[in-house]
């Protein structure tokens, strides 16, 4: 998998659904870029990869740029720029030879497999715990996106002999630092979150931290290894 860290944007683009991803306007300070209709690997690689690009542009007017599962959105200061002009810097971005990728920054992350739900989780894939366990950190995952929560981070993609569905019922509060399990993801919460995500175990890591800037330690892209700890 971390092989393929470094496609370029075009190859991305070339093995997603649609072959040119949609521009949408979002109020008078916001441009979407979206690579899918749902969670997808070539989306989801299109859209980080795109949004290194378009940070790396330092297109002018733009404020933020904040990638997500499969579209990135720029928020843009309307006194600088719009949306159409805006759009056609981003059509320029979208078709020019894309350059080589940086490596993605590792990160390994210390887990108690010791969540409620996952002696459940391993009989729904027909595993002990600890063929599970040993299933879930034998591959590198990638962060997908980070949101949702502050500090709240999505991983995957896990083969599909390890994809589980969400629970029927949803917890109404784990603590930070629950470590979730669900539909071919993995995620961390570094707050008291709701969820209908199993929770396999828990981490001293949050990706939270108010008083730093940035206040993440993951990012879009980056690579992380769960290492399982007594």
């Amino acid at each position: 998998m971390l092989g393929e860290q470094d496609q370029s944007l075009e190859s991305l683009m070339s093995s997603a659904p649609d072959a040119l991803p949609l521009i949408l306007p979002l109020g008078d300070r916001g441009l979407l870029v979206r690579f899918g209709d749902a969670l997808s690997e070539p989306a989801n690689r299109a859209a980080i990869a795109f949004g290194h690009k378009a940070v790396a542009a330092g297109l002018t007017g733009v404020e933020e740029v904040v990638p997500n599962l499969v579209s990135v959105l720029l928020r843009y200061a309307p006194e600088r720029t719009d949306f159409a002009t805006l759009a056609g810097e981003i059509r320029l971005l979208l078709a020019a030879a894309a350059e080589s990728e940086n490596s993605p920054r590792q990160h390994t992350i210390a887990v108690r497999f010791d969540g409620e739900d996952l002696a459940e989780v391993a009989a729904l894939l027909q595993l002990t715990p600890a063929a599970f366990v040993a299933a879930h950190c034998g591959t590198p995952l990638r962060v997908l996106a980070t949101g949702f929560a502050p500090g709240f981070v999505y991983l995957g993609f896990h083969p599909q002999d390890l994809v589980v569905p969400r629970r029927q019922l949803v917890r109404r509060s784990v603590p930070a630092g629950t470590v979730l399990f669900a539909a071919g993801q993995t995620a961390i919460a570094s707050t008291a979150i709701p969820t209908g995500w199993h929770v396999i175990g828990t981490t001293e890591f949050r990706n939270f931290e108010p008083g730093h800037l940035p206040p993440t330690q993951l990012a879009a892209g980056d690579s992380v290894i769960c290492e399982a700890v007594a």
